[in-house]
């Protein structure tokens, strides 16, 4: 076997192995320096369509997890002021479960003339996933985590993004404190199909 064919399959081991993380099981060390720039170079070579480069990052850790919690705890009592205290203390907390975030944004070009917003959100997406992948190889654990108001224009303010940008989620990221047990997944296979152009005549 060949040096390539080794790198290709612990490449695929890897990929088919990627699981997320419970936040909770995160805890200390967590990547700095090197490894951050290491991870961040991954992420840079997700695909994207006319060089737009639209992911932003944002590393959210220490005390600036609370202000996130402040932030999202905001936009839930702004879209239900009745929530319960208890409730929005809950949500106050939930950064608080991992060492390191890292918020995923993408700055979009709403009139670019080539590339549309929704393949601007999937270059940042992409960009998401290789980050999520390289920590991983590194021996980290994530997972890639929103919540019903991390949407809200309060966060996106606070994060530094525009109305018209999108969040791509919270990368809560650590050392998991618990092995990660093997997941169960679909049949390979089992979304692929051959496609002739048949199925769009069929319904038209």
């Amino acid at each position: 076997m060949t040096s390539t064919q080794t790198g290709a399959d612990a490449l695929l081991d890897l990929l088919a192995r990627r699981r997320s993380a419970s936040a909770k099981s995160l805890g200390l060390p967590v990547p700095s320096g090197p490894e951050l720039e290491r991870a961040f170079a991954a992420a840079m070579s997700a695909p994207d369509h006319g060089a737009v480069r639209p992911w932003r990052f944002l590393l959210i850790r220490d005390e600036a997890r609370d202000r996130l919690g402040d932030l999202l705890a905001e936009a839930q009592r702004r879209a239900d002021p009745e929530t319960p205290q208890e409730k929005l203390d809950e949500t106050r907390r939930k950064p608080l479960r991992a060492p390191l975030i890292i918020a995923v944004g993408a700055r979009l070009r709403r009139d670019h003339p080539k590339v549309p917003p929704v393949e601007q959100v999937v270059a940042a997406a992409a960009a998401a996933e290789n980050l999520l992948l390289a920590l991983q190889a590194m021996g980290y654990g994530g997972v890639l985590l929103t919540g019903v108001h991390a949407h809200h224009p309060v966060v996106k303010t606070g994060l530094g993004l525009e109305q018209d940008d999108e969040l791509i989620g919270f990368l809560y990221v650590g050392t998991p404190q618990e092995p990660l047990q093997p997941k169960r997944r679909p049949e390979p296979m089992s979304a692929v199909s051959e496609g002739t152009g048949a199925e769009a005549a069929a319904h038209a």
